[in-house]
C-alpha cells in the first residue's frame, strides 16, 4: 500500500461471537474484523488493492478503470483510493445507472469516480482483448483492474490476511491430537480465498494447518473451486492443507437473498453486535452455522471467520 495510506491502516482485531448454537456444539468462533482496517478502503478490498496501488503509482498511469455492478464493494474501495492517493477512476457499471443514484453509486460519484453504464451484453465481454482495446481508444491510457479487483497482485496482497489470525493458544492438544481449527471466508471471485490459502501454507504450523472453507456467494457449482485452484497454480502452490469451496449457501445467487438468510441474519444480530450484510458476510455466517448445526464441524473446533466488509463506508 502506498506510504500515504499505510499509516491509516488499523490492524484487524478478533472479536468473539457469542451464540447459543456455538455453546451447544462447543465451538469457539472469532471474527477477524477486516471491515475495520480503514474507514473507506476496508475488508478484503484493502488487501486486494494494496499491491495494485503500488503498481499503479509505479506505472505512471493517472487513470484507473475497472468494472462492477451498481452495488460493487470493489468500486467503492477503488473510488476512495483514487481520491486519497490521487488518481482518476472510471467505473464501468453493469446495466443502467438510474437517478436518483443508490447509496453506493452516490458514494462513487462523491469520490470523483466517472460512472459509465454498459449493457449486460458488453459487460460479459470485459475480458475479451478486442473489447479492452476499444476501451483504450475510448478512454485513453489507463491502468485496468479486473472485476472485483481480482488479479495476481490482489491474490498476493491477500496472502497477508492470515498474519492477523491468532489462535487461543499454541498448546491445544487433546488426547486424540491437536484440536481442530478452521478458517472460513465468503468467496465471490476466489482471489481472497486463494491468498488466504497461500498465506496459511507459508506459515510454519507446529500443530498442523487449519482447514479452510470458502462459502460461495454465487450460484455456480464448482466454479470458484476451479478459480481458486487456478490462482494457486499461478503461484506454483500445491498446498497440503485441507481447503474447499462450499456451494450450497448462495441463497439464490449473487446479491440475492431468501427468507432463511434474512431470518438467520435477524436472529444472529439479536446475539451479536458485529454488523453484517446479506451479500457476503451474512451468507458466510449462514453457511457456517448450517455446517455447525448439521455436525459437519466437530465439537471443540476453533473457528476464525473473515469479515470481508461489504458495508457502505463512513465518509471522510
Amino acid at each position: 500500500m502506498p506510504g500515504n495510506l499505510e499509516h491509516e491502516f488499523n490492524p484487524p482485531g478478533l472479536d468473539r461471537v457469542e451464540h447459543p448454537l456455538l455453546d451447544q456444539h462447543g465451538i469457539t468462533l472469532n471474527m477477524l474484523r477486516l471491515d475495520q482496517v480503514h474507514p473507506l478502503i476496508n475488508g478484503n478490498k484493502w488487501f486486494k488493492l494494496a499491491e495494485n496501488l503500488t503498481a499503479i503509482q509505479k506505472s505512471g498511469h493517472e487513470t484507473v478503470l475497472s468494472f462492477g455492478g451498481a452495488w460493487s464493494n470493489h468500486l467503492v474501495a477503488l473510488a476512495a483510493a483514487g481520491r486519497l492517493v490521487g488518481f482518476n477512476t472510471i467505473g464501468l457499471v453493469r446495466g443502467e445507472i438510474r437517478e436518483p443514484l443508490n447509496p453506493v453509486l452516490a458514494f462513487l460519484r462523491e469520490q470523483g469516480m466517472q460512472l459509465v453504464p454498459i449493457s449486460r451484453e458488453d459487460y460479459r465481454k470485459k475480458n475479451e482483448p478486442d473489447f479492452l482495446a476499444g476501451l483504450s481508444q475510448r478512454f485513453g491510457k489507463h491502468f485496468l483492474l479486473p472485476e472485483g479487483g481480482s488479479n495476481r497482485l490482489a491474490v498476493a496482497g491477500c496472502r497477508h490476511i492470515p498474519d492477523y489470525i491468532h489462535w487461543s493458544g499454541e498448546e491445544r492438544d487433546s488426547a486424540a491430537g491437536a484440536l481442530p481449527r478452521l478458517v472460513v471466508a465468503a468467496s465471490g471471485t476466489g482471489a481472497t480465498l486463494a491468498g488466504v490459502i497461500l498465506g496459511l501454507a507459508g506459515q510454519a504450523g507446529r500443530h498442523g494447518y487449519p482447514r479452510v472453507r470458502g462459502i460461495s456467494v454465487l450460484k455456480a457449482p464448482g466454479y470458484l473451486q476451479a478459480e481458486v485452484s487456478g490462482w494457486l497454480r499461478q503461484f506454483a502452490c500445491t498446498p497440503t492443507l485441507d481447503w474447499s469451496v462450499l456451494d450450497d449457501y448462495h441463497c439464490g445467487g449473487y446479491a440475492r437473498t431468501d427468507d432463511e438468510l434474512l431470518e438467520f441474519m435477524a436472529e444472529f444480530s439479536g446475539y451479536c453486535a458485529i454488523p453484517i450484510e446479506p451479500v457476503y458476510t451474512g451468507k458466510m455466517l449462514y453457511g457456517l452455522f448450517q455446517q455447525i448445526e448439521s455436525g459437519v464441524i466437530a465439537p471443540g473446533c476453533e473457528v476464525v471467520a473473515l469479515h470481508s466488509g461489504g458495508l457502505l463506508p463512513s465518509k471522510n
